[in-house]
């Protein structure tokens, strides 16, 4: 009995997952080396260009190599899927609507002018017009499963890179139309097919977001009163892949139903629960994905051709950081933020190795060409992180930050979650009582324009722990939420409340239903902006009219009153929360 009989085929490729999730990647992470080399590299060895092409000679070696990377392709699309979900999760409508001039802005002319001068440049070295357009629309495409997870999505340069790369994702079914009317035994039907895939994916996005609010929430609810976690990571699961497989049966990307199902989640009141309890399977789905990039890439075809392929490597990298830096710094962006996304979006994608395929198969481009340029695109994955580095060291050279005076990072002060217009007169009103504080954001420009003001402050994500443990804390008078996020806020409340049970918490509320969530999930104080606006404007306006200021300032306490008995109420509070503006108010 060999080795390839006497072991099952799945749970060989498992002992090489496991393996490397559980004791190589932790040696990479010892060395500070990004988990996503770590994956890549791994890939490298136990695929079947590296310890796979000895198996025929010592069997043994089936325990620690996987030769068929089809095998794990379900569970790579699985950890895209997922990746979407996540960043759906952290959207909302309004945000996705506020990115729209990027998204159909920026992402088009990224997309059509990198991908012009690249095919333009290939026709020049002989390839024929049609595979090198092919070739130039697949290259000038960005990794997604990459750059999000080092970028994330609410710095300037995870709002650039997000915005181009949510148009690719759209972009990435009407070009592998395209390529099928391209090709040389193409009938008349591929536009056809192109048109009919659209309006079926326009009829499903539709419905998808008609029956979303109605459905989602009475199906989480009904999983939550089972109080079983494995019911409730089912029903996520279910939306999750339901919404993927929707889009997918119709010709569209299975990431566009996995960004609408996060979207629409999202505006619910589960979010919180949801990506808790999906986290571990995306990022244990994305590093298979990471490890059937790196089984592609053939180290013997890399040694046969290095110079070749160093000059593609090179030559891609630099044109498309070019070209996207020039992009943004035209569209306004700051020349750190414009060069940092510049570097960060230069490697190719995942979707160029779908698209390559696809002009492979059409006939657009030889075989050959097919897996050069697949090696190139692993390459560009691989080094990713990389350029992510590079870009962040010469984007604080071009536009340093002003450093302001050290102080003592032991003494408690005030933790201000946001850098904005809110964020910076908290900031001011604290410096004006000489309380200590120091501000956070995710926003380098916020963060540098702060400290210009000379606000303390430092760059950072706050829904991440380890960003507020090294800010104290663990020891903080208080901490106070003033950004923009419902959703955000609410998780980074409820996390806080768990691990800090006796931290004074101050939110900003977008409104009283908004502040009963805040106040459910653990906050000290959640002030309704609307409300207190609305307050202010009807004192000022009932005053100036005549009205005397006895009896406004009266009904505006049993106003208050009132929405504190609503909060109350929407909240399933204990207690009558105080939403008061001065000490006057008991």
């Amino acid at each position: 009995m060999n080795a390839e009989t006497a072991i099952p085929p799945m749970m060989s490729d498992a002992l090489v997952i496991l393996g490397a999730v559980g004791i190589v990647i932790p040696l990479f992470a010892r060395f500070k080396i990004t988990p996503i080399i770590g994956f890549i590299l791994v890939g490298v060895v136990v695929g079947p260009f590296g310890l796979g092409r000895a198996t025929s000679e010592y069997e043994w070696l089936t325990w620690f190599t996987i030769t068929d990377p089809e095998r794990l392709e379900p569970f790579a699309e699985l950890g895209i899927v997922l990746l979407l979900f996540a960043i759906g999760l952290e959207l909302s409508y309004k945000r996705l609507w506020q990115l729209r001039r990027l998204v159909f802005g920026l992402g088009s002319l990224e997309l059509l002018v990198g991908g012009s001068l690249i095919a333009i440049f290939l026709s020049i070295l002989g390839q024929y017009w049609t595979g090198a357009l092919a070739l130039g629309l697949a290259l000038a495409m960005s990794s997604t499963a990459v750059v999000l997870p080092i970028s994330g999505t609410r710095t300037p340069v995870g709002r650039a890179a997000l915005s181009m790369l949510l148009f690719e994702g759209i972009a990435l079914v009407p070009i592998i139309f395209l390529l099928g009317t391209l090709a040389p035994h193409a009938a008349a039907d591929g536009f056809e097919g192109m048109v009919d895939t659209l309006w079926k994916g326009a009829v499903v996005i539709v419905l998808m977001l008609a029956a979303g609010p109605f459905v989602l929430p009475r199906l989480f609810a009904q999983a939550a009163r089972t109080k079983s976690p494995e019911i409730f990571l089912a029903a996520s699961l279910l939306v999750v892949i339901g919404a993927s497989l929707a889009t997918s049966m119709v010709g569209l990307s299975m990431i566009v139903g996995a960004l609408l199902a996060g979207l629409m989640i999202a505006e619910t009141d589960y979010s919180p629960e949801v990506a808790n309890i999906l986290e571990p399977f995306r990022g244990f789905a994305l590093g298979i994905f990471l490890l059937t990039v790196g089984m592609t890439i053939n180290v013997y075809s890399i040694f046969e051709n290095i110079g070749a392929i160093a000059i593609a490597v090179v030559c891609l990298l630099t044109l498309m950081a070019l070209i996207t830096t020039t992009l943004l710094y035209l569209m306004g962006a700051r020349r750190s933020t414009a060069v940092e996304t510049g570097i960060l979006m230069a490697s190719p994608s995942e979707d160029t190795l779908i698209i390559i395929s696809a002009a492979s198969a059409a006939l657009l481009i030889q075989p050959g060409t097919a897996q050069f340029w697949q090696i190139v695109t692993a390459i560009g994955l691989t080094v990713t992180p990389l350029l992510a580095h590079i870009g962040r060291i010469i984007g604080r050279r071009i536009e340093p930050i002003p450093e302001l005076p050290a102080e003592d990072m032991d003494k408690p002060r005030v933790i201000i979650v946001g850098a904005g217009r809110v964020g910076q007169l908290i900031a001011r009103m604290l410096e004006a009582h000489d309380k200590p504080y120091i501000a956070i954001d995710s926003n380098a420009d916020l963060i540098a324009n702060a400290k210009r003001e000379g606000i303390r402050a430092a760059f950072g994500d706050a829904s991440r722990a380890d960003a507020l443990d090294k800010l104290g804390i663990e020891n903080a008078l208080a901490l106070v939420l003033t950004m923009d996020e419902p959703v955000l806020a609410q998780r980074l409340v409820a996390k806080l409340r768990k691990t800090y049970p006796d931290l004074l918490i101050v939110a900003r509320a977008r409104d009283s239903s908004h502040a009963a969530e805040l106040y459910r999930a653990g906050a000290s104080h959640a002030v309704p902006e609307t409300l207190e606006s609305s307050l202010q404007l009807s004192e000022a306006v009932l005053i100036d009219i005549g009205v005397a200021m006895g009896p406004v300032i009266a009904s505006i306490h049993e106003k208050r009153d009132e929405f504190r008995e609503q909060i109350e109420l929407e909240g399933a509070l204990a207690y009558k929360p105080k939403l008061r503006t001065s000490t006057s108010e008991r």
